[in-house]
């Protein structure tokens, strides 16, 4: 595998209040917590929740979307999710 290989997004499902449960390519499982980040400016809406809660993958950028074309660059998610990975049980 190349240093610079990255997993994509393949699953996220909301499990918290701005809380997301991310699967990715390389099989790593884990919770990103984004409760305590401040949504400004384009990404305003994402502060509120049934606006967070329409999450979707984006097969084409391997990030997480919401509708208006918002999303999350995938490499801050693949660090917090890999720091905390679920393991199956």
């Amino acid at each position: 595998m190349s240093e610079t290989y990255l997993p994509v997004v393949t699953g996220v499902a909301v499990i918290g209040d701005h809380v997301l449960r991310l699967l990715f390519s390389d099989g790593t499982v884990g919770d990103v917590d984004l409760s305590a980040e401040r949504w400004t400016g384009v990404l305003e809406p994402l502060s509120d929740p049934s606006f967070f809660n329409q999450v979707a993958v984006d097969t084409e950028s391997g990030t997480v979307t919401w509708p208006g074309g918002i999303d999350l660059a995938p490499e801050p998610l693949y660090e917090q999710a890999h720091a905390h990975p679920l393991v199956a049980a």
